[in-house]
């Protein structure tokens, strides 16, 4: 990359310096907002003993349910289990530790994390098992856990467009975990739609600046839907 241009042209360039035993903070929820692309490459790679930061696990065969089928996850902290037959099985096996983590609470993991705060207190899960072994403190008559924030080794985003200095915005959806992950990470990967020039992007319409991102590659997306309900 030269000077302030952050666009990657391979995906083994995008996820170049990721090994065993590293954290990854992966954005989306369910299958929206997902980088499918980079969640590929690490299948591809083999890389092992990675702990996974994200809402869910994906489905069994596409997403993060990619890295469940030769056991490259050894331990994932998120809110749900999912749709995810593989991910259940191995962790009623032993096989994948979890850290089951509010919603909320895992969202300001990751925002805390990126913005240099090391611990906040939330109500959230006190007098719960989420609660146990952690410090509380009373506020106004209420007792709240202290829950650490979350950085991780690697970030890896999916934003609709961005440009070459790393600007980017999300659609819709999207915005779910994807702009605090992409604060979070010491090396942060975003996989887009679109990329465009410096200036193209309205400046008040973006949701991360490009500061906080180091590589930008564009993508093809499946954009598959995690459980289709139709009228009978």
């Amino acid at each position: 990359m030269a000077g302030f241009d952050k666009v990657v042209s391979s995906y083994a360039q995008a996820m170049a310096g990721l090994t065993d035993n590293m954290t990854i903070i992966a954005g989306g929820f369910g299958l929206c907002g997902i980088p499918e692309g980079l969640i590929s490459q690490i299948k591809t790679m083999g890389t092992k003993g990675l702990t996974v930061v994200s809402n869910n696990c994906g489905v069994d065969g596409f997403g993060l349910g990619l890295l469940l089928e030769d056991k490259q996850i050894k331990k994932m902290v998120s809110s749900y289990v999912g749709e995810n037959a593989l991910f259940e099985q191995q962790l009623l096996n032993g096989e994948l530790e979890v850290e089951l983590t509010p919603q909320g609470t895992l969202a300001e993991k990751m925002r805390a994390g990126g913005a240099g705060i090391p611990a906040f207190y939330t109500a959230t899960g006190y007098g719960t098992p989420v609660g146990e072994g952690k410090e509380v403190r009373e506020f106004n008559g209420r007792p709240y856990i202290m829950e650490q924030s979350i950085t991780g080794d690697f970030a890896i985003v999916k934003a609709w467009k961005a440009d070459r200095y790393g600007n980017c915005i999300y659609r819709h959806t999207a915005q779910n975990f994807n702009p605090m992950a992409a604060t979070a990470g010491k090396i942060t990967v975003v996989e887009v739609e679109e990329i465009v020039e410096p200036g193209e992007l309205d400046p008040s319409q973006i949701h991360t600046p490009g500061i906080y991102v180091d590589r930008v590659i564009q993508g093809q997306f499946e954009k598959r839907i995690e459980r289709k309900v139709t009228r009978s």
